[in-house]
């Protein structure tokens, strides 16, 4: 397609990026812009990255940029880095029957290519562009921008596609499911992202298939549920993931307190994914450890209940041990960062402490690091429980909003309302000592 047909500027397109592709051109490389990046722009949106594939392999990519790394594992790729903007550049790749990989030796010698799932554990193996467009996953990602030229190669009908606003996997959808699970979180992704269809045949297979999440190293799942739900689009892909049956293999504590559509936990979740695509889409700042927050409060709750219950244990002593067990759990299924776990664990025990608010506390609360956080989650929690929740989380935004003597009148005011005016505890006498006789 030319210009004229694609539409795509390089105004619209990272200097970084094109730095990159005219030096790889400008070496004798081939090199293009591919799969999201060219979609968005088609589309008029403004892509978050730019990827670049090229036939330098990345030890030849690294030579020509001082600014670059080499990271993976699975798929060994160059990462061109420009301050905080990443040109991430990969190697064609090939087709695992009849392509070498980089150190020359035949798929055959490469030990641990695929588990007995079909799920690939190594892909360092070369190829040519029309290979690498039949190993992308959807046919909207199978588009090339050639800067050299100004042309977008489509090898897999994507723009149609576009046009037609479905999402269809290229080849044979359990095969590629299964040579890595995590496309069936970007077919919901993507579907949510870009107003589109899940394709029938591509549809499914993820009812199917779901479970082979498990087999996803944590540490992976822990980015791909932040591009889920962190995205601008988190309450319609959360939707998408109830119909799909992938909250199970994500949040398995969770999933069956979701059963009823008209459940307290799905409100929740439902209203709290609402106010983060808020936030997202009018510009301000959201943190991955206020949705895990929220995706693991009620299982604590009803953990800690089944404590108190089946152990005799008091509420507090019996909420903490729950924040570690549900934590645990949670873990063995996505590796939750530290950074992240540590606030999570405030925002939950500050919803003990809210309710006290007798001398001091109030204005301590109000000084504390997690107290906005822990305020917006107990405001989510009382918009749907209602009741007493509800009353004190209105108290709360009163509290802040007041004069510093309208404060004392509503501390006064609720002493009042919980038992008369407060009393100083009676100090004990003091022992007289013993006389010298």
């Amino acid at each position: 397609m030319t210009r004229g047909e694609h539409g795509i500027s390089r105004k619209g397109i990272s200097d970084n990026a094109l730095k990159v592709l005219y030096r790889l051109n400008g070496a004798g490389f081939d090199a293009y812009l591919v799969g999201g990046c060219v979609r968005d722009l088609i589309l008029g949106l403004q892509p978050k990255d730019f990827d670049v594939v090229t036939n330098a392999t990345p030890d030849e990519v690294k030579a020509l940029f001082k600014n670059c790394r080499l990271i993976g594992r699975r798929f060994r790729l160059a990462h061109v880095v420009f301050g905080r903007e990443i040109i991430e550049v990969a190697t064609f790749r090939g087709h695992h029957q009849n392509s070498t990989d980089e150190t020359g030796k035949k798929p055959a010698e490469v030990l641990g290519k695929q588990s007995q799932e079909g799920q690939i554990l190594r892909d360092n193996v070369f190829g040519s562009i029309e290979e690498d467009a039949e190993r992308r996953d959807f046919t909207v990602n199978a588009m090339y921008y050639r800067v050299t030229d100004f042309t977008v190669t489509d090898f897999a009908n994507g723009m149609q596609a576009i046009k037609d606003k479905r999402l269809e996997l290229i080849g044979d959808p359990e095969t590629r499911y299964r040579e890595d699970p995590v496309r069936m979180l970007r077919a919901v992704r993507f579907a949510a992202k870009l107003n589109m269809q899940i394709s029938p045949k591509s549809a499914e297979a993820i009812h199917q298939l779901g479970s082979l999440l498990n087999n996803i190293p944590p540490a992976r799942l822990f980015e791909e549920v932040i591009k889920l739900f962190i995205s601008g689009q988190g309450l319609r892909t959360f939707e998408l993931m109830q119909e799909y049956d992938l909250i199970q293999p994500l949040f398995p504590q969770l999933s069956p307190l979701l059963k009823s559509k008209d459940s307290r936990e799905n409100q929740f979740i439902k209203k709290m994914l609402m106010n983060t695509d808020n936030r997202i889409n009018t510009g301000q700042r959201v943190t991955p450890a206020f949705m895990y927050a929220a995706f693991l409060w009620y299982p604590i709750e009803e953990h800690c209940q089944k404590l108190m219950d089946e152990a005799g244990l008091n509420h507090f002593d019996a909420f903490n041990i729950a924040v570690n067990d549900v934590l645990h759990r949670q873990i063995q299924r996505i590796m939750i960062p530290k950074r992240f776990s540590s606030m999570m664990r405030e925002i939950w025990l500050l919803q003990l402490r809210l309710p006290k608010r007798f001398g001091r506390r109030a204005y301590q609360m109000l000084e504390h690091a997690r107290f906005r956080a822990a305020y917006d989650f107990l405001l989510i929690r009382g918009q749907i429980e209602g009741g007493k929740l509800l009353e004190l989380a209105d108290w709360w935004t009163e509290f802040q909003e007041v004069s510093p003597e309208q404060r004392k009148q509503m501390l006064t005011k609720l002493r009042e309302a919980e038992g008369g005016s407060a009393r100083r505890p009676r100090r004990r006498p003091k022992r007289k000592k013993p006389s010298a006789s």
